[in-house]
């Protein structure tokens, strides 16, 4: 019978190739788990034991040996070596390709998808486990600890000083240092594995490798720059499962070492047109979305460079389809604005408001695609305009900008553009500071407009915007204003079919209030004092997500048009007495918003207006 090293033994082809020396193990066939382990090296290693189509362990290695016995033989007919197989000695004598060729590349992926375990069925029922260890020894997976992380710095360390000496050395001869600059980008690259191990990053901060690896922002090579940004990226995500205090530990430090200045300087001179700038543009956005997490950090992003312009000027750049960078610049000068009212202060200085405004209102009549990069961009728009307007300046800058008229004629005649211009009237007309903007709407005839919607069935978060506007109207236009009779006219038109759509929607709300105050009591009986203070926020939650804002919105319009026209009050009066309602319905709610209220300053002007209106009640 054929000895199996014969069964083996490699045709002696005529090659300048040096030759793997594999190893087997005959008896091994016999065992029911079979593991091939080679003890050579992976730039040595060119075929590898292959499953075939119908499961068996089939062989595409060619092997050499040497039968002192019997001399050279040849087991089976002579086997060609591909084109693609061959693989030619460099002056250094190693495998360019890691020593694996496609076919078994191609093994190798097979084996690994089949089983997580490398186990392995043929087709007669015997297990074999084959593992293929590509560095050639059987190692156990490095331990991630203090211990490997110093060894990791240290070799970053080390990497970074010899790129900058040698960089030094041969400053016009980049030849001498590009291989320690591709030693260093491996380098980087390898530190992406700590954010799996996020309990390391204070001792990657103590160290001191965290600002080494910042350092690297103000390389020459941009690339180098790129990547230690990605690294930034990766460390920082949210994705990441750090507690906060490792996270901040990490972010302390890099922020110790100008981590803001820098990103900015990369930002500002990279070229979107080159592929490699493009996504490095795209990962420093991604660095200050992650920063901005904490409200600190996303105001001295505005306050120590100018990203908040570079952002504006990226928004604004043409582009005949809306790209990723654009849309991604708009959602982070979006967080940035709603992070700090300082970074709004700067937008509204630069007219920051006006252009965003002439950057929507292609978007009157135009819907952007679904689900596409352009509709999330004009979202972005809308909340960097709306968090702009709460303010007075802002608001004043809205005026101007004719963002009132924008708005309205969205509501008649935009789709997508509709609700969101309906929540940044809101926002415009609201707070103390509003009264301009009411005035505005009335005449810019939005009167109409407005309580056209308000007699169609809505969504909740549309009837909410619309009720706020509402509200905002009665409490800020002048008692004797030509502006304000024109308001509480439309309410009286009609035979008061506004005031009956009104009550119809308190009930809805009161009847969702309802069923969710039985289901605290229910909970709160069961539950010691302790307990119930513990989860009072939880309860209250779930009142508000049951709409308890919009239910007391629309008692503070009952009580304003109950105090100011006798008509209105009889009609609202009589409304609510078809289903046993009284006026203590509304008294109760606009005194529990009263109870709630804090002592600022202008929740103080909003304690005085709902005390009085429970006078009138």
């Amino acid at each position: 019978m054929t000895s199996t090293d014969e069964l083996f033994k490699k045709p002696n082809l005529p090659s300048n190739k040096r030759q793997a020396d594999v190893s087997h193990n005959p008896s091994a066939i016999c065992s029911p788990s079979v593991q091939i382990v080679t003890d050579q090296p992976a730039d040595q290693i060119y075929k590898v034991p292959k499953l075939s189509s119908n499961g068996n362990l089939s062989t595409i290695a060619r092997a050499t040996t040497k039968d002192e016995e019997d001399g050279d033989m040849v087991a089976g007919p002579e086997l060609l070596l591909d084109q693609e197989d061959e693989v030619v000695d460099d002056d250094e004598g190693r495998f360019f390709g890691g020593g694996i060729t496609k076919d078994a590349a191609e093994a190798l992926d097979f084996i690994d998808e089949q089983d997580k375990d490398h186990l392995k069925v043929s087709p007669s029922g015997v297990y074999f486990e084959v593992r293929v260890w590509l560095t050639g020894i059987h190692q156990k997976p490095e331990k991630i600890d203090s211990a490997w992380l110093r060894k990791i710095a240290l070799n970053f360390e080390k990497k970074i000083s010899r790129n900058a000496e040698l960089r030094a050395k041969f400053e016009d001869t980049p030849q001498k240092f590009m291989g320690s600059e591709a030693d260093l980008d491996a380098d980087i690259k390898a530190l992406s594995l700590l954010s799996e191990h996020p309990i390391l990053y204070e001792e990657f901060a103590k160290i001191g490798c965290v600002s080494s690896l910042v350092s690297l922002l103000s390389h020459e090579n941009t690339d180098i720059a790129i990547d230690a940004i990605e690294i930034i990226n990766e460390l920082t995500d949210e994705d990441v499962e750090a507690e906060q205090s490792h996270w901040d530990a990490l972010v302390d430090a890099m922020l110790e070492a100008d981590l803001i200045s820098l990103l900015h300087e990369n930002i500002s001179r990279l070229n979107e047109d080159n592929d490699s700038d493009r996504a490095g543009v795209y990962h420093v956005l991604g660095v200050l979305e992650n920063l901005s997490s904490r409200a600190s950090i996303a105001e001295r992003i505005g306050k120590e460079t100018s990203m908040i312009e570079w952002l504006v000027a990226r928004i604004e750049i043409k582009e005949t389809t809306i790209g990723q960078n654009k849309q991604y610049s708009a959602e982070v000068l979006a967080i940035l604005l709603q992070s700090s009212a300082a970074n709004q202060a700067r937008l509204i200085e630069s007219d920051g408001i006006d252009i965003f405004l002439q950057l929507l209102s292609p978007y009157r009549k135009r819907d952007p695609a679904k689900s596409s990069e352009e509709e999330e961009y004009v979202e972005n728009l809308f909340d960097c305009v709306t968090c702009c307007v709460d303010g007075r300046v802002g608001k004043e800058k809205f005026i101007v900008a004719e963002g009132v008229e924008l708005c309205l004629i969205m509501l008649r005649e935009g789709k997508m553009s509709k609700t969101r211009a309906l929540r940044l009237l809101d926002h415009a007309l609201s707070g103390p500071d509003g009264a301009a903007c009411c005035d505005k709407l009335v005449e810019a005839a939005g009167l109409k407009v407005i309580f056209t919607m308000f007699m169609k069935k809505l969504d909740s978060q549309t009837t909410e915007h619309l009720l706020g506007i509402l509200a905002s109207m009665l409490r800020s236009l002048p008692s004797t204003s030509a502006a304000r009779i024109r308001l509480l006219a439309k309410f009286v038109e009609k035979d008061y079919e506004k005031l009956e759509r009104l009550i119809k929607i308190r009930r809805e709300y009161a009847s969702k209030m309802s069923a969710v105050n039985r289901e605290v009591e229910q909970e709160r009986a069961g539950f010691s004092r302790a307990e119930q203070e513990e989860r009072a926020d939880e309860w209250f939650s779930r009142r508000l997500d049951a709409g308890l804002f919009s239910l007391q919105t629309v008692d503070v319009i009952i009580a304003w048009l109950v105090a100011e026209d006798t008509g209105a009050r009889g009609q609202i009066q009589a409304l609510l007495a078809d289903r046993d309602e009284t006026f203590q319905d509304v008294k109760n709610t606009l005194k529990e918003q009263l109870d709630n209220m804090n002592a600022s300053a202008e929740d103080s002007d909003l304690q005085e207006m709902l005390t009085t209106l429970l006078q009138h009640l």
